[in-house]
């Protein structure tokens, strides 16, 4: 299902800004691609430990110009500043830490989400694609102890990205814990989708609109707070 109308959100920076104050010092996070990668320009002087399933420990923001090394990379394959601490790792062990549990919060960006919690985002058959890239996205939804979205409201060609059933390829089911659009927060509860934040200048009924489930509206709704 597709929609005509254009609501204006806030840009991806500051999704990726809003995601970030969900981030507790002490907490190690996976940032997976696209909108995501950006959260890592917003947590700087935070005791916050930044991992890339790629083998890399206390990643820090992107790096531009002469910090460029191509060899540190985040999962968009991004070049990524070191930081003091940093440590590196191989592969195995990188997802010996995913699949252990040991990441407090991932972030992951989507092409689609249902009201339970599941979400697809690593082929998109609309392109018509036979294939996709899961990498490590379904070992990490499963590792987490927190599974947020960073995504766009609705797609480029208008249809909705938060809908009753999936038609993608799943990556996961029933992990998603919360969801940072660019004209909402959205909480996954086990009676639904709860919006709790809206963009400025926009309502509840605005976000209904371009939303496929039914959203129960927080009877504390307000605008998005960064």
């Amino acid at each position: 299902m597709a929609n005509s109308v254009k609501l204006e959100g806030i840009p991806r920076e500051m999704i990726a800004l809003r995601v970030s104050k969900e981030i507790q010092d002490g907490d190690y996070v996976n940032l997976g691609i696209g909108i995501p990668t950006l959260v890592s320009n917003w947590i700087e002087g935070r005791d916050i430990i930044l991992q890339s399933e790629i083998g890399m420990l206390k990643t820090g923001p992107l790096a531009y110009d002469a910090d460029v090394n191509q060899d540190l990379i985040n999962a968009s394959c991004q070049p990524v500043v070191e930081l003091p601490g940093t440590v590196y790792f191989d592969i195995l062990e990188s997802f010996t830490m995913i699949r252990g549990g040991r990441m407090s919060m991932v972030v992951m960006g989507a092409l689609q989400v249902n009201d339970k919690g599941d979400y697809a985002g690593w082929a998109n058959p609309s392109r018509g694609l036979d294939v996709g890239n899961i990498g490590g996205s379904m070992d990490l939804c499963v590792g987490a102890n927190k599974l947020f979205l960073a995504m766009e409201h609705v797609a480029v060609d208008g249809k909705l990205k938060i809908v009753k059933h999936l038609t993608f390829p799943p990556t996961t089911a029933g992990r998603v814990n919360k969801i940072f659009t660019d004209l909402a927060v959205i909480e996954v509860t086990p009676k639904g989708l709860l919006l709790k934040e809206v963009a400025p200048g926009l309502t509840a009924a605005d976000v209904q609109s371009v939303t496929e489930p039914k959203l129960i509206i927080s009877p504390e709704l307000k605008e998005i707070e960064f």
